[in-house]
This record gives structure tokens, C-alpha cells and sequence, in this order.
């Protein structure tokens, strides 16, 4: 059954033996969802959290594109697109293959070659990271970046998410491990010991066959096919 924000309240509420409208309790809401979403997401490397983007694009005899950092969690992969709609995918390398292969900005032509390496981090608390190309563009390209983003947190606005619906079960019990620390059921010497180590267990279960089906998503399953995998008759990759 899938959760919206006020069922997925109530029910940790339910598991954690408190009153949904306890004051404490109700503080540690965003937390909560804070921990649950972001682990997960960090986990399974959801399919749904991919995107494209085309708003940057290269400067002619300029080999460095800067992009924020808020763009993407993870930038995954960079084309060059000309005028005509042709694209020109882009392979990652070193930056310093490309500072050797292409030091300076003296060979031109269709960017072959990308590497990230760190922004402002020192003036400006990293909000912007910078992507070096070889050779540098010979022209102005519209640049397609795709990658992977953070979802939107369930909240009393956003009332239902891809986790809260498809990963309902999951997003409790990593829910209930943040629960675990709220009541201080997270050492030896407390209440109940057991709480927090039943909680990861029942999640890392349920993470194993979440992590199948994204993978299924991605052809990334068995023999790189969308099936789950067989216990018998796997072919070789």
C-alpha cells in the first residue's frame, strides 16, 4: 500500500508509540524524512531521479565549462550538440590526460574529452564545480548534461513521492532507524538494544531486493537484461 504524508505520519507514529500529534515528536518530522529519502536514494541510485539538461552550453576557445553544483548529485554523462542537431557524446578521462593530450587552449575542435574537478570551494562554500574538455570547442555547443538529482522530500505539501509510493515498506524501516536514535534505542544500555539493529536488519533485507528491481530498470540485471536473475542457466556476460 502506498503512503502519503499524513498515513506515513500516523503509521510511524503507530510503530514508534507515540502520540502523532506529540510536540516532539512532530519536530523531528522533516529529520525523519531527511534520513529515510536521502539514504535511500544514495543507495539504490534510483532510475527516476535521472534527468537531462540543455541549458549550458560551450564557449568557442574556451575549454572550462562551470555549472553549479545544485545541477546534479551526480553528473553522469556530457554531449556537444552543433547547430545542425548532430551530437557529439563526450568520453570521461583525466584531467590530466586532457591538460597534457590538450594543455592550453592552441587545439581546437569537437570536444572529445571531459573531466570534473573542484570548484569554489575555497571562497565561495563550493557551490559551482568545473568540467575541463579536449580538444577546447571550436565553436559555441550547446551542451546536453544528464544525471542524477534529489528528489523533493514528502511533506505536508508534497503529499506523495516515487519513494512514499513504489518504496513504501523500505522508507518505514529506514524511518524507524532514525526513530530508533529519536528514543534513544541505539546502544547497549538502552531500553531496547534490539530496536535499532531489528530496524537496519529488516531494511538492508528489503534493500536487496529494491536494489534488484532498479537495477532490472537500467538493464543492468542479469546478462545486462531487464529479468530477474535465475538461480540456474545464467549466461555469461
Amino acid at each position: 500500500m502506498s503512503l502519503t504524508y499524513s498515513t506515513y505520519v500516523q503509521q510511524i507514529a503507530t510503530m514508534a508509540v507515540v502520540p502523532v500529534t506529540d510536540p516532539n515528536f512532530t519536530i523531528i518530522i522533516p529529520s525523519m524524512i531527511d534520513y529515510a529519502e536521502l539514504r535511500m536514494q544514495r543507495d539504490l541510485d534510483f532510475l527516476s531521479t535521472q534527468t537531462q539538461n540543455t541549458s549550458y552550453s560551450f564557449t568557442s576557445g574556451n575549454n572550462t565549462l562551470v555549472i553549479p553544483t545544485s545541477t546534479y548529485v551526480t553528473l553522469q554523462t556530457i554531449e556537444a550538440l552543433d547547430q545542425s542537431g548532430s551530437n557529439y557524446p563526450l568520453l570521461p578521462a583525466s584531467k590530466e590526460f586532457i591538460q597534457n593530450v590538450y594543455g592550453g587552449n592552441s587545439t581546437t575542435g569537437i570536444p572529445q574529452y571531459f573531466a570534473v574537478y573542484g570548484g569554489d570551494a575555497a571562497t565561495a562554500g563550493y557551490t559551482s564545480q568545473n568540467i575541463i574538455v579536449g580538444p577546447t570547442p571550436n565553436l559555441a555547443y550547446t551542451v546536453r548534461l544528464t544525471g542524477t538529482i534529489r528528489s523533493q522530500p514528502l511533506s505536508a505539501t508534497n503529499t506523495s513521492t516515487y519513494i512514499s509510493t513504489y518504496l513504501p515498506d523500505l522508507f518505514i524501516m529506514a524511518s524507524m532507524i532514525y526513530v530508533s536514535a529519536y528514543q534513544r534505542n541505539f546502544g547497549r544500555i538502552n531500553d531496547d538494544p534490539q530496536m535499532a539493529q531489528t530496524y537496519e536488519s529488516q531494511y538492508e533485507s528489503l534493500l536487496k531486493s529494491a536494489m534488484v528491481e532498479e537495477n532490472r530498470k537500467k538493464f543492468e540485471s542479469a546478462a545486462w537484461t531487464s529479468y530477474s536473475p535465475a538461480p540456474f542457466g545464467a549466461p555469461t556476460r
